[in-house]
């Protein structure tokens, strides 16, 4: 059974006219006329009463006009689905990210995604940038905001933003008088610090930073998300280096302050480099445009 025969047959139970069925199909009345009769030999039932003055369903007709306008509708729909998850108005993107994220681009790019893609669902996660990898690698995740550090094999990295580090203490400690602060001064201080193993690229950053001074950092506390991280030095716990936009969200009693020389650190999107998804490539163009706003 052939599509266009349900299609004719639903424009001819409409108009029940084979004339006026035909010019709205553009087609003549003489193929019509074969078509309907085919479909009819197919169904195996008579699906019109024809006369030289009218044309009418018969009982079997009115059975299959209803089946077939809901099945028409359902093919008309599901091909409009699939268009858009094409181009990117429907589906789902896995999105992951850094909690440093949350407090610069990520929230202002979704609300720009959500309003341009309002039918492509965002699944957020959020994880560190080894977790990440992971999962961009498994393909468990579509897109991922992840900070400084290369690319595993099959990914492709691209840079967002850079902020400098900055020194984060409560705000009873010595160093929070200071405006500014050394690398000399944060020698033998009680560091809180992310995994190496989950975060290595910007652990290494601040070893690099101490080594500069000859010195390691006195790690005494690790913490996974900057929210953790900020919490405990607000508990006494230690000081700890974290990206400038932490301070967008410190609570009262813990201070930003500078690093003199201190690195930058990247915010970067990471994807699978064969991954062709056009909402994942909208919702990178939301991120950079929540930053170019933001910058």
């Amino acid at each position: 059974m052939e599509l266009r025969h349900l299609r004719y047959f639903r424009v001819l139970a409409d108009e029940l006219h084979f004339g006026r069925a035909a010019a709205r199909l553009h087609i003549s009345q003489p193929p019509l006329t074969a078509h309907i009769k085919e479909l009819e030999r197919e169904v195996g039932a008579r699906l019109f009463d024809r006369t030289t003055r009218r044309v009418a369903l018969t009982g079997a007709g009115e059975v299959f006009a209803e089946r077939v306008d809901a099945l028409l509708d359902d093919l008309d729909d599901a091909v409009l689905e699939a268009r858009d998850h094409a181009e990117g108005r429907r589906g789902r993107i896995r999105v992951g990210f850094v909690s440093s994220a949350s407090g610069t681009v990520l929230p202002p790019g979704l609300r720009i995604f959500r309003e341009i893609h309002p039918m492509v669902r965002v699944d957020l996660s959020p994880l560190t940038t080894r977790e990440q990898l992971d999962a961009l690698t498994a393909g468990s995740l579509d897109v991922g905001l992840i900070r400084s550090g290369g690319a595993d094999p099959g990914l492709t990295v691209e840079p967002l933003f850079a902020e400098p580090m900055v020194a984060v203490v409560p705000v009873e400690h010595a160093l929070a008088s200071h405006e500014s602060i050394d690398v000399d001064d944060l020698v033998d201080e009680r560091l809180i610090l992310f995994p190496n193993d989950l975060m290595p690229a910007y652990v290494a950053q601040i070893w690099a930073l101490f080594a500069t001074v000859g010195a390691e950092p006195l790690v005494v506390q690790e913490a996974i998300h900057h929210e953790t991280v900020v919490g405990l030095v607000s508990a006494g716990v230690g000081i700890s280096i974290l990206p400038a936009s932490v301070g967008r969200f410190r609570p009262a009693d813990v201070v930003i302050r500078t690093i003199n020389n201190a690195p930058t650190t990247e915010l970067l999107i990471a994807r699978p480099t064969d991954l062709a998804k056009p909402a994942v490539d909208g919702f990178v163009e939301c991120l950079r445009a929540a930053q170019r706003v933001d910058a």
